[in-house]
């Protein structure tokens, strides 16, 4: 009778000792992405199309798009480096839109992890095609709207 009850007891504490399965329910928790806004540089005011436009990241050979008209982009940015390059090619012409910022690694939770902090971002263009841009933000935060408008 002692052991039955003794080995009642050792069920009860292992199965009180167990902990929960502990599963990310954050949403969402990855990095955020950048978002450009092209705009017509005679009208400031005004969205503008960017037509036939192909957009690849400079280490990578994939586009990430291709013959593309579009008057706004979400583009990823590198979480191993401070600077991400991007080609963006109109009727042929090849602008280098470079994207410096600092990163910084924000802890979630056990389950969920890291995401990345983008700040202090600031851009630079070979000028060719696009005429000027504007930072509107320099964190990443906000996903409802531009983090930089790019006039052509």
């Amino acid at each position: 009778m002692k052991k039955t009850i003794y080995f009642l007891l050792l069920l009860v504490i292992m199965a009180t000792a167990c902990e929960k399965d502990d599963f990310c329910t954050l949403n969402p928790v990855t990095s955020k992405s950048l978002i450009i806004r092209f705009y017509d540089n005679a009208n400031k005011t005004s969205t503008k199309e960017v037509a036939s436009l192909n957009v690849w990241a400079e280490s990578k050979e994939d586009s990430l798009f291709i013959d593309d008209t579009t008057d706004s982009l979400v583009v990823p940015l590198n979480v191993n480096t401070n600077k991400t390059i991007y080609n963006f090619s109109k009727a042929g012409v090849v602008e280098q839109f470079t994207i410096n910022y600092t990163t910084e690694n924000e802890h979630i939770s056990r389950s969920c992890g890291f995401r990345t902090i983008f700040s202090n971002l600031s851009f630079s263009s070979s000028n060719t095609w696009i005429a000027d841009f504007t930072v509107i933000d320099t964190t990443l935060e906000n996903q409802e709207a531009a983090h930089v408008q790019v006039f052509h």
